[in-house]
């Protein structure tokens, strides 16, 4: 784009296109400009795609904090709560949620939904323990996975209709895998605590 013709500065055609381009320039948000705008010296302007910066700064987090206390709240509310425009609440959760930084679903208890057998399953491995870690990662019964140190190389847990469908997700599944060694099954008998709102740091 060209605008040679018009008497201008350069402030002053950032300033023109910052107005007629609102949907890239957020206001009070600096931190949510998806695009840059550059005004040369003879006249061309340029509109490229913004680097995001690296890591989360103070408004970002206090979104995700409003939203850890209630997934529903209104991106009014959280503007209000936050300090920006209600638009730049909306576009920073579609990035965090875009990046797999965050996710907002209903969280609820296995057992009162139908899902009778719940368990943490302890797996020890031989060999490469990422490549059974993303084996098990890919079963639909296995909502969370994590690779530690200590007794187990893998913990899992899993949700199941009934102890027949845990018997064959162990069995016949899990135990199947190439490298596992040995299992150890944890039985949820009661979900006493289930939080998600532990904040940022």
């Amino acid at each position: 784009m060209n605008v040679s013709g018009i008497a201008h500065t350069n402030s002053a055609v950032e300033s023109f296109f910052e107005q007629l381009i609102p949907h890239y320039f957020r206001e009070n948000d600096a931190e949510s400009l998806a695009y840059h705008l550059s005004v040369a010296d003879d006249g061309r302007v340029a509109i490229r795609e913004r680097v995001a910066p690296a890591g989360l700064d103070e408004v970002s987090k206090a979104i995700i904090e409003q939203l850890q206390q209630d997934g529903r709240r209104s991106y009014a509310s959280i503007a209000a709560a936050v300090g920006l425009s209600e638009a730049a609440v909306r576009q920073r959760v579609q990035r965090l949620t875009d990046s797999g930084l965050m996710q907002i679903v209903a969280v609820t208890d296995p057992l009162q939904v139908g899902f009778a057998r719940s368990a943490m399953i302890g797996v020890k491995i031989d060999g490469d323990i990422e490549i059974v870690a993303d084996k098990m990662a890919s079963m639909s019964e296995v909502d969370y996975l994590v690779i530690t140190a200590g007794s187990y190389d893998v913990l899992a847990e899993v949700v199941c209709e009934d102890d027949e469908h845990l018997l064959e997700v162990i069995n016949q599944r899990i135990r199947a895998i190439p490298g596992v060694r040995a299992t150890e099954t944890f039985v949820y008998l009661k979900l006493q605590k289930q939080i998600y709102t532990w904040g940022t740091r």
